[in-house]
């Protein structure tokens, strides 16, 4: 492609499509034509309502205000992650979003911690974290000068009836049909114009194959490849059902393991989104449904949805002048919900590196690099809640305690039990006290902590842990409950 682009086409909506026209329509609409085609008959494919923290920052580059976007959502708040029964039955523990305690140019918080543990001058790790407290008392608020270390939980088609209010007030255009043929440049293979059902052509310069795990572009069209990852992550279904509220709203995921995969509970303002996780290896659509409508809370609003899926990553996420988003582009179960972090990351990739003169071959292969690398260090994150188990009361889990895991996180496992060192990566989403919660909380203790922390006597030490605590007490104290802060500052309508 050597001509200029200035029209792009985006195939579906849902969040993906929504979130690429938002995002275009707002930074790039005054320079580029944008045309989105969906269809409502085509239903759209969505394993959770779990943001991260990131997703603050592509709020704040289109202009998002947060109560806004929460009343329009029925959003609540969620200041991390609650893994129930992972490491043992009975087990719990809390990935939370904020920072832990405070490290020193050497060495993290952690290092301190362990110490202090030997010495029983400390209490367990989160106490040392205000998000973490404030999590586990249901208290949240917004407060001057915090740091933004917090998430949502919505409703995933209102969040994309939000954002495309916002892409056609900048000038996107929808047009409703379906997509019948894909039509290609027979010397280049770059792809030309979408034709839909009744006949209409909408041609392009570049295109954003958003149409899920079909991958109408991008696969079936242009073939870039597949790595299918279900030897690490071995779950390939999911049940989705919603639940009346019974109570006030917890601000964090649960996500529960039960014998063959994971239960989740997202609270959101109007209801609450349940699902269950699950390898079909193992156990079946039926006695899925039947375990999770056994484990809900509240009375069922609507019937029990079966989703398949394979765990995995496209080879090639920007092919020719197409790049895939959401799940076109791959799929990581929501375990740690990072599915609309990673649309979000490939949208202002593909911002920074976009083709306004035509492609440019260095800039598609660094495209690429960078969401492989992001996608592999998360895929092993994930892994890691898996293998870390001292699980053996099923076949499912015995399997995973068993399993083969890449060598990226087998080295990072081997570091942290061995010295406490977590290394971050440039692609890396998950900094340190993640994989600090996470390791601990699965059962991995480092052998040692880091020498420096020997310059310390153990009264400076005992006098800095408990100043650290007694920080983190006084500033989640100052939060109100969760459901009271949702009444002041976003209340959706009835």
């Amino acid at each position: 492609m050597d001509n200029k682009v200035t029209k792009v086409v985006i195939a579906g909506g849902g969040t993906a499509g929504w979130m690429a026209a938002a995002a275009f329509g707002k930074l790039m609409g005054k320079r580029l034509d944008i045309t989105l085609v969906e269809s409502d008959d085509i239903g759209t494919v969505g394993v959770g309502e779990a943001t991260i923290p990131t997703l603050q920052l592509f709020h704040r580059l289109l202009g998002i205000k947060e109560p806004e976007l929460m009343a329009a959502t029925n959003a609540t708040f969620k200041l991390g992650i609650q893994f129930e029964n992972w490491y043992q039955q009975g087990q719990s523990y809390l990935h939370s979003f904020g920072f832990l305690g405070q490290g020193c140019w050497a060495c993290g918080f952690h290092h301190f911690w362990k110490k202090g543990q030997e010495l029983a001058l400390v209490s367990e790790i989160g106490d040392y974290c205000a998000e973490h407290l404030a999590a586990r008392q249901g208290r949240f608020a917004v407060l001057p000068g915090q740091d933004a270390n917090h998430a949502y939980h919505f409703d995933a088609a209102l969040y994309a009836r939000f954002l495309r209010q916002l892409a056609e007030n900048h000038g996107v255009k929808r047009l409703e049909g379906k997509i019948a043929k894909v039509r290609q440049c027979p010397q280049s293979g770059n792809l030309q114009a979408l034709q839909l059902e009744s006949g209409e052509q909408v041609e392009g310069d570049f295109f954003l194959d958003c149409t899920g795990f079909r991958a109408l572009l991008i696969e079936q069209t242009l073939h870039a490849g597949f790595d299918d990852w279900t030897h690490y992550l071995p779950c390939d279904s999911a049940i989705a059902v919603q639940t009346e509220n019974i109570g006030a709203p917890l601000p964090y995921t649960r996500a529960i393991a039960h014998h063959s995969g994971w239960q989740w509970r997202i609270p959101l303002q109007s209801r609450t989104g349940n699902g269950l996780v699950f390898c079909s290896s193992y156990m079946t659509d039926d006695d899925a449904i039947k375990l999770l409508l056994e484990n809900i809370k509240g009375a069922p609003i609507n019937a029990p949805r079966v989703i398949k899926f394979r765990t995995g990553s496209r080879r090639a996420h920007w092919k020719k002048n197409c790049v895939a988003l959401g799940l076109a582009s791959g799929f990581l179960e929501p375990l740690e919900s990072t599915s609309i972090h990673l649309i979000q990351r490939s949208i202002i990739r593909l911002l920074q590196m976009f083709p306004s003169q035509g492609l440019i071959e260095a800039d598609m292969l660094e495209f690429n690099r960078q969401t492989m690398e992001e996608m592999t260090n998360i895929r092993d994150f994930l892994v890691l809640h898996y293998r870390a188990t001292a699980r053996t009361d099923s076949p499912f889990w015995r399997h995973c305690a068993a399993m083969d895991i890449p060598d990226s996180l087998a080295r990072r496992i081997s570091l942290f039990r061995e010295s406490g060192a977590v290394y971050k990566y440039s692609q890396d989403l998950f900094g340190e006290s993640s994989w600090v919660q996470v390791m601990m909380g699965q059962g991995i203790v480092p052998a040692r902590y880091h020498p420096i922390v020997d310059m310390l006597d153990i009264k400076e030490l005992g006098d800095m842990l408990d100043k650290l605590r007694a920080k983190a007490r006084h500033e989640a104290g100052r939060f109100p409950p969760h459901q009271d802060f949702i009444n002041h500052y976003c209340k959706a309508a009835p």
